[in-house]
């Protein structure tokens, strides 16, 4: 399995793209698109005739369209012969529609394309899949692999100061940075266009507005229930089993109401467990695996499985996240392969897209404020993450927070989403804002490395861009309905499930953080975060660091969730082998 990589520069590119670790696939004196090894994804090189070119179009990509036969009925006679690939049949849709084309997709993917001395670079919409590149000595680098891009000799980078301080308050990278210095990421919805000059430019294809429409809820929720059909039924295996993680909230419990209802072979659903003596939500979820009739596991997932396997699946990430659930996923996932299934839906996507936590916070913010600059509101946005933002003046040595000085506002990235622009109403402002930072930069990167990891691949109907446009029709009295999140999307699927599924009250999944850096993760805690490794990075104060490992210095055990960034920052800076 592989992924791709592309350079372009007049000196040797197919050399370049070995010297990433890579095989290139197509050659001219200027560019090479080339493949390299990575957690499995499989990468195609395709072509494709174009009427306004003298020279047909090469790309190289990772592609998974959904709405395939649609694709072909605009294309018309321009369409590729059945029976051809994914890709191939994108890159005719953009040979003859232009980015046009690339919009009308609905599927997952990130391409490189030659088009004449340019290289292109095409991420899909909300961000299912990922995409980096870089430049150095007059040449351009871009790949799906983070790490391939760290073998390239010519790039001399180090670790990016502002990306630490943004994971640290965030758990993930909610923009262009990524922890390498001069490595970006092609945000979703983008064509990136490099110039063998080193110019660049960026056009938006697809951004979500704000159209929204009067009318009684009961239309819009028969609009929404018609588009959730269509998006879970596009995503299923056409013939073949399919897996669905089970939560037992709404969100993973309508996915798997509507796989039950809609798939003709056998529905598969997975829960976790942390152990009899945790509490859990798999009443809820057994409940809705027996309503629908689905083949139901539980994985019990135990600390010493979650100390054995947290560096590999650090190592697994482009860019870390400080989730806790990342190994009991990566364990999901390996379940879902290992009982034949090539496919499993999710229920990620109803927080950002339809209003889940920290909105109403952010709303009774908005009412109370007296605060009349404009940028108070990002402030908010920060602080409502409560990772380790407030800690930073503690936490970073001296040496790490005299160089951040200058760095930019950590609410530089959200300030355009939570602004008069291309949403008027403050709760679309949020949700935008959710959608195109945790939902593209931590959630679907997050699915996509751990699930094709494990050699299946993850799907999120909610995060389907028929319906997101839809989401941003509907009034929001009807997404946050008083105190009630999600209220429309609830009525939507009401038929469906249980009504102590639709009106439970969210509670999230409680994962016992703190326990497992007491007991099976407390060696390695200590042996890491104040090892002769970190302490030569030197970018924590290590009597803080210490405190925290003790459990000194604060009234309520909150430090085991800050300890798990530190840790999980500090796994993935080793596995990608960055020094002080």
């Amino acid at each position: 399995m592989s992924r791709w990589c592309a350079i372009l520069t007049p000196d040797d590119p197919a050399g370049r793209i070995r010297a990433l670790g890579g095989e290139p696939v197509a050659v001219t004196d200027r560019y090479a698109l080339g493949t390299v090894t990575g957690p499995g994804a499989h990468a195609e090189l395709f072509r494709a005739g174009s009427p306004s070119r003298a020279s047909d179009l090469v790309a190289i990509g990772e592609v998974t369209l959904y709405n395939a036969d649609r694709l072909r009925a605009r294309l018309g006679a321009a369409a590729p012969p059945r029976g051809c690939g994914d890709g191939e049949l994108l890159l005719h849709c953009y040979a003859h529609l232009g980015l046009d084309g690339i919009a009308a997709a609905d599927g997952i993917f990130a391409l490189a394309i030659a088009d004449g001395a340019d290289l292109l670079l095409v991420r899909d919409h909300v961000g299912g899949r990922t995409l980096f590149h870089a430049r150095s000595g007059g040449t351009w680098a871009a790949s799906t692999s983070l790490r391939a891009l760290t073998r390239w000799p010519d790039l001399r980078t180090g670790l990016n100061l502002p990306a630490v301080q943004s994971f640290l308050s965030f758990a993930y990278l909610p923009g262009r940075d990524t922890l390498l210095r001069d490595v970006y990421e092609v945000l979703p919805g983008r064509c990136l266009r490099l110039r063998p000059d080193g110019s660049s430019s960026e056009e938006i294809f697809w951004e979500p507005r704000e159209f929204e429409e009067d009318g009684p809820a009961g239309g819009f929720a028969r609009g929404l229930r018609e588009l959730l059909e269509d998006a879970t039924a596009r995503r299923l295996p056409a013939g073949e089993p399919v897996g669905v993680l089970l939560s037992g909230g709404i969100d993973s419990s309508l996915v798997t109401a509507l796989t039950a209802k809609l798939h003709d072979q056998p529905v598969r659903t997975y829960s976790i467990s942390f152990g009899d003596t945790m509490p859990n939500e798999l009443a809820y979820s057994g409940l809705v695996a027996a309503h629908c009739h689905t083949r139901h596991r539980v994985l019990t997932v135990s600390g010493e499985a979650v100390a054995a396997r947290l560096a590999e699946t650090m190592g697994l990430l482009d860019c870390p996240v400080g989730d806790p659930l990342t190994v009991p996923n990566l364990m999901l996932a390996e379940a879902v392969a290992a009982d034949g299934a090539a496919v499993v839906l999710n229920g990620e996507g109803g927080d950002p897209v339809f209003g889940g936590p920290k909105n109403l916070p952010m709303l009774i913010f908005e009412l109370s404020r007296d605060d009349p600059d404009p940028r108070a509101r990002a402030r908010a946005y920060l602080d409502s993450y409560r990772k380790c933002h407030a800690d930073l003046p503690i936490l970073l040595s001296p040496e790490v927070r005299a160089a951040l000085a200058d760095a930019p506002p950590l609410t530089d990235v959200f300030t355009p989403y939570l602004r008069q622009g291309h949403m008027r109403g403050l709760l679309n402002q949020l949700l935008h804002a959710n959608l195109r930072t945790k939902g593209a930069h931590h959630i679907l990167s997050k699915v996509e490395r751990i699930t094709t990891a494990a050699g299946v691949q993850g799907r999120s109907p909610l995060f389907d861009r028929a319906v997101i446009d839809y989401a941003f029709r509907i009034p929001q009295r009807y997404k946050l309905a008083g105190t009630s999140e999600k209220w429309i999307l609830k009525q939507a699927v009401r038929d469906l499930l249980p009504d102590t599924i639709v009106d439970r009250p969210k509670s999230g999944m409680r994962v016992p953080v703190q326990q497992w850096l007491a007991g099976p993760l407390r060696e390695l805690g200590h042996d890491l975060l104040l090892g002769r490794s970190a302490r030569a990075r030197g970018l924590f104060r290590e009597d803080t660091i210490r405190a925290w490992l003790e459990g000194r210095g604060a009234l309520l055990p909150r430090q085991g969730g800050k300890l798990w960034l530190v840790l999980s920052l500090e796994l993935w800076l080793r596995s990608f082998e960055v020094g002080p």
